[in-house]
């Protein structure tokens, strides 16, 4: 199979869908890889280190595009990416459809075959492509937040950890999830206090064992929610529902009851956000103030640390990918009913339940399409 490997264009990303070592892999399978000119550049992988593992490098990524059979992305497609896709063509990345209607319909309009990182599952019920995204932006998140508590980013100029003689910051993550887990523990290790909200309580049970009881773990209900996040510093939006928009937990009445010059970090803007106020930003403009509290929404917030990020998601796609181009597309499906989960689109049908009704379109029974 001929697999492309475009440059990431979406604002301030850095990632790239495969680096050198996936490429030998693949290449050892006989398959032909097109890497578009500098795709890892940014983070120190050389078009040379690609020709080593057995790479052709293309000037362009229509000439991607255009020869590649699948296409391996890290972002989501912009438009002029939709408008380059092609019939039967697979594009394997992370979509987020829900929340994007417009990009839901360019895809439509491709005829290609659309299969998103973030809705595989495994055997556990678990998100194994999104996992890895997920345990960087929970960490990430908690650096964020300090920063946007400092007074020179609109902040009330509280640091996190506090000092001796002085109470650290009141920190509230809402969901026991990959994302909320990992937030905890970086803010726990730099001393904060630590509230996680949920609605399973085995997730709550899990989280008090794991910390050791030393994170007070709540019962979401909208009482408990309310109270929380009023008296937070700051808020953590770790919520997921799998490919659906994430649900508005935090209204905009319960921000402007939130003490001036706290803030938020919403985690789930990739899915359209959690906090009524959220909206999408990028790494050169992270933050913005509404009411008085800070809101830092990135919607790849990974792309900050894109090295690590890379490596990380290379790891959990690089055996898919692997399947993907040994099997084709209808065999791999057909064999890997967790792959399948995966396909949000194909050939002009929208195959995944929650886009299709977030977006009040027919939902097409991927089994008949493959």
């Amino acid at each position: 199979m001929i697999i492309g490997i475009p440059k990431e264009i979406k604002n301030n990303e850095y990632r790239v869908g495969l680096i050198p070592s996936s490429v030998a892999e693949l290449s050892a399978h006989g398959h032909q890889i097109i890497v578009e000119r500098n795709a890892g550049a940014e983070i120190g992988f050389a078009d040379q280190d690609y020709i080593n593992a057995g790479a052709e490098i293309a000037v362009d990524a229509r000439t991607v595009f255009s020869q590649a059979e699948m296409i391996v992305k890290v972002k989501e497609p912009q438009q002029n990416e939709c408008s380059m896709l092609h019939p039967q063509q697979i594009l394997f990345t992370y979509l987020h459809l829900a929340p994007d209607l417009k990009q839901t319909q360019a895809l439509i309009k491709s005829g290609a075959v659309c299969i998103a990182y973030e809705t595989v599952t495994d055997n556990n019920g678990q998100l194994p492509l999104l996992r890895p995204m997920s345990e960087v932006a929970g960490r990430m998140s908690i650096q964020a937040g300090a920063a946007a508590l400092q007074k020179s980013n609109g902040g009330s100029g509280l640091l996190l950890a506090g000092v001796p003689g002085v109470a650290p910051a009141n920190v509230v993550i809402l969901g026991g999830g990959i994302v909320g887990c990992n937030a905890a523990k970086m803010a726990l290790g730099l001393g904060a206090e630590v509230v996680i909200l949920d609605k399973n309580i085995n997730t709550l049970r899990r989280i008090d064992n794991q910390f050791s009881g030393r994170i007070n773990t709540v019962y979401s209900t909208r009482e408990s929610l309310e109270n929380h996040v009023v008296n937070a510093d700051l808020v953590i939006g770790a919520v997921l529902i799998p490919g659906a928009a994430a649900p508005k937990l935090v209204s905009r009445e319960l921000i402007k009851q939130m003490k001036k010059g706290s803030a938020v970090v919403d985690v789930a803007i990739d899915q359209g956000g959690c906090f009524a106020t959220s909206r999408a930003t990028t790494h050169q403009n992270p933050t913005y103030v509404v009411d008085g509290i800070v809101h830092y929404c990135v919607a790849n917030m990974p792309g900050d640390v894109a090295l690590t990020a890379t490596q990380a998601l290379n790891n959990v796609t690089l055996p898919y990918v692997l399947k993907l181009a040994d099997l084709g597309y209808r065999q791999a499906l057909k064999e890997d009913k967790h792959l399948l989960n995966g396909l949000n689109i194909c050939a002009g049908k929208v195959t995944l339940k929650e886009v299709a009704k977030a977006h009040a379109l027919e939902f097409s029974d991927p089994q008949l399409l493959i």
